[in-house]
C-alpha cells in the first residue's frame, strides 16, 4: 500500500473516532474507552462506508451497466413494435408499448434474477475481504470493541447500495419509457386500469420490494467476505452462489427445498401489479430475507468478532 493510501485510511479512522489525530499507523491501539459508542459515531462510520462504496470506479461502472439495461430493453421493444412483426412477441411487449411506465416493471423483472444480484454480490463480497486484502482493515479495527459497529455499518451500506442499484434501473426505465412510449393510465396484469399517479406509487413500492429482496444476499456476501482475505475470491464466491441457487431453483425435482432458497420469491413483486394487490408472496419473500439476514448476519458477526486481522 502506498503512503497516500495509508494516510487516507488514517484520516478515515480519525473521522469515525477510531484513531486520534496525529497517531501513527502501526502505533499501539488506543484504549477501548476512547472509542465513542454513540449513534453519532456509528453514523460517521456509516457515511465513511458509503463514500468508500460509491467512490470506487467499479461501483460506478456497475451502476452504469444497470442504467443501460432498461435502455436496451426499451430500444428492442421499440424496434420490434415498428418492425414488420409489430403485433407479435411476448405479452410484456404489448404492455410496454401501451404505456412506457410498464418498462419499469419489465426492467426490474429482467434485472432481478441476474444483473442486480451480481452487482450486489460484488459489492457485498468485497466489503470486508477487499479491505483485508488491501491491508486497511487493521487500521479501522484498532480495538476489538469496534468490530460489531463496523460490520453493522458495512451491512447498512450494502442495503443502501441495493436501493441505489434498484433505483438506477427504475429511473432509467422510467426515462426510457417516457421517451419511447406514451404515458397514461396503466392496465395491470389483472386487467384492471389505474391512473398514472397510482401507477407511479406502485412503481416506487415495487422498487422498494425488489431492493429489500436483496437483503439476504447482502448478509450472505458479508459472511463470505469475512471468511477470506481475498476480495476477488469473496466476490467470485458470492456471485457463484447466486448462480448456483438460481440453477437449483429451476429443477422441479427440488421443489421440497426451493421455497427456502433466498431467490425463490424474488419475482413475487408481480402480485403488486394486481387489483387488489396480493401480499402473500411478497410477505413470504420479505420474511425469508429477514431469516437469511438473521442467520448469515450472526454468522458474519461470529466470524468477524474473532478474526485475526493483525496479519
Amino acid at each position: 500500500m502506498s503512503r497516500a493510501e495509508q494516510a487516507e485510511q488514517v484520516g478515515r479512522a480519525e473521522k469515525v473516532g477510531q484513531v486520534g489525530p496525529g497517531e501513527r499507523i502501526g502505533a499501539a491501539a488506543p484504549p477501548v474507552g476512547r472509542r465513542p459508542q454513540t449513534a453519532a459515531g456509528f453514523l460517521a462510520l456509516f457515511r465513511s462506508e458509503l463514500r468508500l462504496t460509491f467512490r470506487r470506479v467499479r461501483t460506478m461502472v456497475l451502476l452504469a451497466i444497470l442504467a443501460v439495461l432498461p435502455v436496451l430493453i426499451g430500444t428492442v421493444v421499440r424496434i420490434e413494435t415498428d418492425g414488420p412483426r409489430g403485433g407479435e412477441g411476448p405479452a410484456f411487449i404489448a404492455q410496454v408499448t401501451q404505456n412506457g411506465l410498464f418498462l419499469v416493471f419489465t426492467a426490474l423483472a429482467v434485472a432481478l434474477p441476474v444483473f442486480l444480484p451480481m452487482t450486489v454480490g460484488v459489492v457485498a463480497g468485497d466489503s470486508v475481504a477487499g479491505e483485508a486484502a488491501g491491508g486497511t482493515l487493521r487500521y479501522l479495527l484498532v480495538a476489538p470493541a469496534g468490530r460489531t459497529r463496523l460490520l453493522a455499518a458495512k451491512f447498512t451500506a450494502g442495503l443502501v447500495f441495493c436501493l441505489a442499484a434498484t433505483a438506477t434501473v427504475a429511473l432509467a426505465a422510467l426515462a426510457t419509457g417516457a421517451a419511447l412510449f406514451p404515458l397514461g393510465d396503466v392496465t395491470l396484469i389483472s386487467g384492471d386500469t389505474i391512473g398514472l399517479g397510482s401507477a407511479l406509487l406502485r412503481a416506487v413500492l415495487v422498487a422498494g420490494v425488489v431492493a429489500a429482496s436483496l437483503a439476504g444476499l447482502v448478509a450472505i456476501g458479508l459472511f463470505i467476505s469475512t471468511l477470506t482475505g481475498s476480495g476477488i475470491a469473496a466476490m467470485a464466491a458470492t456471485v457463484g452462489l447466486v448462480i448456483t441457487v438460481q440453477i437449483l431453483d429451476s429443477f422441479p425435482q427440488l421443489h421440497a427445498i426451493q421455497p427456502f432458497l433466498f431467490t425463490h420469491h424474488w419475482l413475487s413483486f408481480g402480485d403488486l401489479l394486481r387489483e387488489p394487490m396480493y401480499w402473500d408472496g411478497v410477505l413470504k419473500n420479505l420474511g425469508l430475507q429477514a431469516a437469511y439476514v438473521a442467520v448469515f448476519g450472526s454468522a458474519a458477526w461470529s466470524r468477524f468478532s474473532s478474526r485475526d486481522i493483525t496479519a
